[in-house]
């Protein structure tokens, strides 16, 4: 499923408006040149994406586990309770994609791990600059099957953070997750025995790197 954000900026004044406007106060005034900003941050950050690498959809995605974005561990607290379903087995498969003009050499280091929710796993993706120039790269990152989503926590992760390789430099990016025990309660994913996490590694353009920069990360 794909996410995404239409900005629609209408305005229309008239002559009596243009007097009550020459009436307000230096406080209102601050307050338009505030939204004026913010609506001109607005269509920068448009203009921007439009030409960035990495998709648009993780400020929402992200936060809720739609489009099978998977999410992020907020309470150290909860980690140390939680209580693993041992009934429910589960494999998680690893994917690792390039852009096609990324040319950096991007795999996971583990086919696939068995685990249970509720209980913690670490695994291994290696990426390689075999270019005689420094890259930068920026991954994205998804789960199958989408509804799954929502129950896979990531504790740690290397995506939506600019990757700098030099020219022959080579990597280990590690991914600490968990699957929530929750999804024993789901119905709907009662069935579900494996989860695939995918990542797809973009050359990070400077337009991108803005976009991060002025876009709030969501933890």
């Amino acid at each position: 499923m794909q996410c995404s954000l239409t900005f629609l900026v209408r305005s229309a004044v008239s002559r009596k408006g243009l007097r009550q406007f020459s009436r307000l106060s230096a406080h209102q005034m601050s307050g338009i040149r505030n939204t004026g900003r913010v609506f001109a941050s607005v269509a920068l950050l448009t203009f921007g994406v439009s030409y960035a690498a990495v998709p648009l959809y993780r400020l929402f995605c992200q936060a809720t586990g739609y489009g099978g974005t998977t999410l992020r561990h907020k309470d150290p607290e909860k980690l140390e309770k939680l209580e693993p379903v041992r009934e429910r087995k589960i494999t998680i498969r690893f994917n690792a994609d390039t852009n096609a003009s990324m040319q950096w050499q991007f795999k996971p280091q583990q086919s696939e791990i068995q685990l249970v929710p509720g209980e913690a796993a670490l695994a291994f993706y290696s990426a390689y600059n075999s270019t005689d120039r420094p890259i930068t790269g920026m991954s994205t990152y998804n789960v199958l099957p989408f509804d799954a989503g929502q129950y896979f926590i990531k504790i740690q992760c290397f995506c939506f953070e600019e990757q700098i390789l030099n020219a022959g430099e080579h990597v280990e990016l590690p991914v600490f997750f968990y699957i929530d025990p929750d999804i024993a309660n789901d119905p709907g994913l009662s069935s579900v025995d494996t989860i695939t996490l995918s990542y797809t590694f973009f050359e990070a353009k400077p337009e991108a790197s803005l976009y991060y920069q002025l876009t709030p990360s969501v933890k």
